[in-house]
């Protein structure tokens, strides 16, 4: 169907203030909302953060503030209005008491809960509604959402350092991290946006990471839930990501007792025993992200090593590859993932991004979220 230039010009800033929600709102989706009156703006919103005003909401809140009058406006919305009471009263409500007359929608909500709820009680109290303008640009915008919402599992992300020969470590040196403070920036920022983080347990004993997010300077970024695959319980009890008192789950084959009761009596930390693959031979990666889209996690972000890279690769489950090389090279290197296997993946190759000295090499089976991804 041909939308009028004018559906497809507010639709498209209904996108652009949905992205201020970014890192902020997940599991929740994106959304976006305009209101439009006599040809004019007169308002936006966006879903901020968890537990915030939806977009719908938060638009009629400001126009009011603005004092302007509501009655008769159009809304532009990147998503379906809710119709059932969550966090927030029913977004379908706040569009009827605020005298709306038309609204606009880029993308049916898939939610069950949701899944057209909305439409039909706009359509009941006898308001205009047009679906679909730009639905696929706001598809891709909340894509994780959509994937969980109809496939039940999440969107998975690898990142990776390298050396200018793709090699991950240099067996040399000491742990030490290589990449720009550019760079740095930009895996946080990807960190924000993720549900959770995984790496295997040797990344765990060589790095000690705290895989939180840090460097990012806003009100409601939240810390993903932090994956460690330890087939055998092997993680130092020292280690920082087991005593700083934040959600951390490790999945484990084997274990003895005295360890696990020790792991189960520190804060924060909880532990997912899972059977051998059917090769007996390790965790299935098919299995986990099943039992984490059961758990709500949309976006999952592995970042080392290449051991438990592979395991996803070889299962062909990675949707999106972010590869940050860097000039140095390493004296002792410690192999990466090659060439073949990234190449073997059918991933669609982006244009690079250069962060001061570093190249960020970017693979996707899907469509890049947005400009401001990562």
């Amino acid at each position: 169907m041909d939308w009028s230039e004018t559906d497809i010009v507010f639709m498209q800033r209904a996108l652009e203030v949905a992205e201020r929600g970014r890192g902020k709102v997940h599991p929740n989706p994106l959304v976006g909302c305009i209101l439009v009156k006599n040809g004019m703006v007169i308002s936006e919103g966006w879903h901020d953060y968890l537990g915030g005003l939806h977009a719908e909401q938060m638009a009629i809140s400001n126009a009011e503030e603005n004092g302007n009058n509501t009655n008769g406006a159009t809304a532009y919305i990147t998503l379906e209005p809710c119709n059932h009471h969550g966090r927030t009263p029913p977004c379908t409500e706040a569009l009827l008491w605020a005298g709306i007359s038309e609204v606009v929608i880029g993308h049916i909500d898939p939610n069950p809960t949701v899944k057209g709820g909305g439409l039909k009680a706009l359509k009941e109290a006898k308001i205009k509604v047009t679906t679909g303008v730009l639905e696929k640009e706001t598809g891709i915008q909340m894509q994780s959402f959509l994937n969980w919402c109809n496939n039940g599992i999440p969107l998975v992300t690898l990142k990776m350092a390298t050396d200018c020969d793709g090699y991950i470590d240099d067996k040399s040196k000491t742990s030490q991290r290589f990449s720009s403070e550019t760079t740095l920036d930009t895996v946080h920022k990807l960190r924000s946006f993720s549900d959770a983080i995984l790496v295997g347990v040797n990344t765990v004993i060589r790095d000690d990471p705290l895989l939180n997010v840090r460097r990012i300077n806003k009100e409601h970024v939240k810390n993903p839930l932090r994956l460690i695959l330890d087939s055998n319980l092997r993680i130092p009890l020292e280690s920082k990501l087991l005593n700083d008192g934040s959600p951390t789950l490790i999945v484990y084959l084997n274990g003895d007792e005295n360890t696990i009761e020790l792991l189960k009596s520190k804060k924060g930390i909880e532990l997912l025993e899972m059977k051998k693959n059917k090769e007996g031979q390790g965790i299935n990666p098919k299995d986990l992200l099943k039992i984490l889209g059961e758990r709500g996690i949309q976006e999952l972000l592995i970042e080392g090593g290449t051991e438990t890279a592979r395991r996803f690769v070889e299962s062909n489950l990675i949707d999106r590859i972010l590869m940050f090389r860097s000039p140095i090279s390493f004296k002792e290197p410690v192999n990466g993932l090659t060439g073949h296997e990234i190449v073997g993946l059918g991933l669609e190759r982006l244009s690079d991004i250069y962060y001061e000295d570093d190249c960020l090499e970017r693979w996707s089976r899907v469509p890049w979220p947005s400009e401001n991804w990562p």
